[in-house]
């Protein structure tokens, strides 16, 4: 099937139902296909084992927060619908089933990969399947290293009902002793301190899970008791954060609030299907959670821990290691950053080129005499971060350094009160941005005194200044000397800092002030160039569109006879493909071995896509609500002539071209896998494999690296 000729599909076109994707069931169909990486089997195993990880990981979070939210609405009587018309209840409902299937599908994804695994000598086994020696070695590292962790915890009146913390887990006992009248039931929660699976020494890499270890062992906890029965159960809480507008001290808030996250109401309880009855029945009462939210696995609890046996040193069941180059501008420049954006502007495509051009760029600055001031914004920054160290180097140096640091963003707010602290103590002047938004932009300033006077480097991203995720998501990072840019970077900053909103901006929007007005300018100019019979094109790649409003936009574009190519990886709430509605909108998903995370716009601006007088941008910000309306974002216009050609004729017309990772959506909202075909294109493996595109025009025009074109659509 091609994916730019979706299937006919009649709906009645002002329907919610048939108009739009609810945004939770295209989030599970997303997740659906992450989980189709770990069935592919073009991967290799270990890799399909991570993407197993990977699917289980987003479903726990996907509970937690959007499962966790519709909750918490229906059973406060909350009747809002969703885009397409469902309650939250009705939602919920929906919900269930999708999440059943993706648990089956995952427990069988499992089982494949066991088998697989077990013929390349990785065992991830049961106790029953191993032998005697294995077992003897089992209950000495049992009895030394697993005993004195683990407490039983009597559950009777004199002992009430321990707290399990979210995404705990634990076993309950059904005991016996002599003639003593009754049962007595037992609690062992697993410490979360302690690795889920421990290896087996051996020829062989065999892994065994701790749960069942306490399960086979369990008599040297007990000792002269009759163990009657047992179960297993994990636990999943309430784990979004709401923001009291009125909160005075918003550190003090977050250490509150995640406390009390620890202790969210529970949202989701597994058990396994051997379950004890008695301890089910048990189980059912002291979690009070509503039984449609009850589930029971014939597998394994807790899939996200795989990831640990992804780290088993065998590079030939995972794929070929890649290491990302340096962008070759700045070598020529002998390193020096600010020399090389200087002379031009330069966009950095990660991972395919090194992160660590963004930490020199700020370890630079920091060492640099000539620069007065820094400052950035930090949303997510990783455990041991180098732009930490970087900003607080440039501070014990002297220079005047501004950091605002994201305390809402979500899982990271703990980590982030850290850093704001470290950054405080080396005098960095740390900023916690507004209250009722979160700052999402990703942009660095640095202002330094040259012979012609003060000049500014700014550098806007695509994606947080995290060197891990850097080496795993696409994003862009460009680099800039452009006064304009400067002057409104400043600008942004003095809005977020002291809530001076920009009077005028020169070059970049910023939501939520006039971002969704600007691209709502640019779209209405595609609708007239349409209808004054110009050529008119938009093409974009987000990570997920949900705002009604910028759908409807679109619809009216695809309506007026706009050429619309959409590379959404996520969340999906647009139907493409409608007659009547959006005939002219092509979506597709691209899932592959790294996380599409670069956002880009682009507009025809009168001419055929791909176009040197086409407009482009690129930006922090989804077509969300949140984005365009809760959260401070930037959109960031690319002028100069090569950095236009990389992002369009190369970024992102390599995504459109993809074939190998590609998921067409329908009409009906269901994706389809797009046939590779015998010339397929794998876009990944494109940037893997050709020279840096960082400020190269030479190489692009030498063929050095190979073009790219709409119509062979192969390099």
């Amino acid at each position: 099937m091609n994916a730019l000729e979706p299937v006919a599909h009649s709906v009645d076109v002002q329907s919610p139902e048939e108009r739009y994707v609810n945004r939770e069931l295209s989030w599970l169909s997303f997740n659906r296909r992450v989980l189709a990486e770990a069935e592919n089997e073009r991967y290799p195993l270990l890799e399909r084992l991570r993407f197993l990880s990977i699917s289980a990981s987003n479903l726990d979070e996907f509970t937690m927060i959007r499962i966790a939210g519709l909750e918490g609405q229906a059973s406060r009587g909350i009747e809002t619908t969703a885009i397409n018309g469902l309650s939250p209840r009705q939602q919920l409902d929906a919900i269930r089933e999708g999440l059943l299937e993706l648990e089956d599908r995952q427990q069988l994804a499992l089982e494949t990969l066991r088998g697989l695994l077990a013929d390349e000598g990785i065992v991830i086994a049961k106790v029953e399947q191993l032998d005697r020696s294995e077992i003897t070695w089992l209950e000495d590292y049992f009895t030394t290293d697993i005993l004195p962790l683990i407490t039983p915890q009597a559950i009777d009146p004199s002992h009430p009902f321990p707290f399990v913390a979210n995404l705990g887990m634990g076993l309950i006992f059904r005991l016996k002793r002599g003639k003593r009248k009754g049962d007595l039931v037992e609690m062992v929660l697993i410490p979360s301190g302690v690795p889920r699976f421990v290896r087996v020494p051996g020829p062989l890499a065999v892994y065994v899970t701790i749960e069942q270890l306490i399960t086979r062992f369990a008599k040297q906890l007990f000792p002269g008791f009759k163990i009657l029965g047992d179960g297993l159960f994990r636990v999943l809480r309430d784990s979004d954060i709401e923001v009291e507008e009125e909160a005075e001290d918003l550190v003090r808030f977050f250490r509150t609030a995640i406390q009390r996250r620890r202790r969210g109401r529970t949202v989701l309880l597994e058990l396994d299907e051997d379950c004890d009855p008695a301890a089910e029945a048990l189980l059912r009462e002291q979690f009070d959670v509503d039984a449609a939210m009850i589930v029971k696995t014939d597998g394994m609890l807790g899939l996200r821990h795989l990831e640990a046996i992804f780290a088993e040193s065998r590079t030939d069941l995972k794929f070929a290691p890649f290491d990302p180059r340096y962008p070759e501008r700045i070598l020529a420049h002998d390193g020096d950053c600010f020399s090389a954006i200087r002379e031009k502007d330069i966009i950095i495509h990660h991972p395919y080129e090194n992160f660590e051009v963004v930490v020199d760029f700020l370890h630079q600055a920091a060492a640099d005499p000539a620069v007065v001031s820094i400052k950035q914004t930090l949303y997510r920054a990783g455990d041991q971060s180098p732009v930490i160290a970087a900003l607080i180097d440039a501070a014990q140096a002297g220079k005047a350094v501004t950091a605002v640091v994201e305390l809402k963003a979500r899982f990271d707010e703990e980590r982030n009160i850290h850093w704001a602290n470290e950054l405080e103590r080396a005098g960095v002047q740390v900023i916690y941005g507004f209250t009722e938004w979160k700052t999402h932009a990703k942009v660095s300033l640095v202002v330094r005194r040259e012979d012609e006077g003060y000049r500014t480097y700014c550098h806007f991203g695509t994606g947080n200044y995290h060197p891990v995720n850097a080496r795993i998501y696409t994003d862009l990072s460009y680099f800039t000397a452009n006064p304009a840019l400067g002057r409104d970077a400043a600008k942004l900053f003095n809005f977020v800092t002291g809530y001076v909103e920009p009077a005028k901006l020169e070059c970049i929007a910023i939501s939520p002030i006039d971002l969704r007005e600007k691209l709502y300018e640019l779209i209405d100019c595609e609708i007239e160039n349409s209808r004054a019979g110009k050529p008119a094109g938009i093409w974009l790649k987000l990570n997920s569109i949900t705002n009604q409003a910028m759908i409807d936009k679109l619809y009216e574009a695809s309506s007026a006879g706009v050429q619309i190519h959409m590379v959404v990886r996520g969340i999906c709430s647009l139907r493409a493909g409608v007659p009547g509605l959006s005939e002219n909108i092509h979506v597709k998903s691209i899932i592959g071995r790294f996380l599409e995370h670069g956002r880009i716009w682009a507009f025809a601006n009168g001419h055929e896509l791909p176009s040197r007088k086409a407009q482009v941008f690129i930006t922090s910000a989804d077509a969300m609500s949140r984005n365009l309306d809760r959260r401070v974002e930037v959109l960031v216009p690319i002028t100069n002539k090569t950095v236009h050609d990389q992002v369009l004729g190369q970024v992102m017309l390599a995504n459109i071209l993809d074939t190998e990772q590609s998921w067409a959506l329908q009409p009906d909202g269901q994706y389809l896998r797009i046939h590779r075909g015998e010339s397929g294109f794998n876009c990944h493996e494109y940037f893997m494999s050709n020279p840096s595109l960082s400020g190269r025009g030479a190489a692009l025009k030498s063929h050095d690296v190979p073009h790219l074109s709409l119509g062979s659509g192969k390099a």
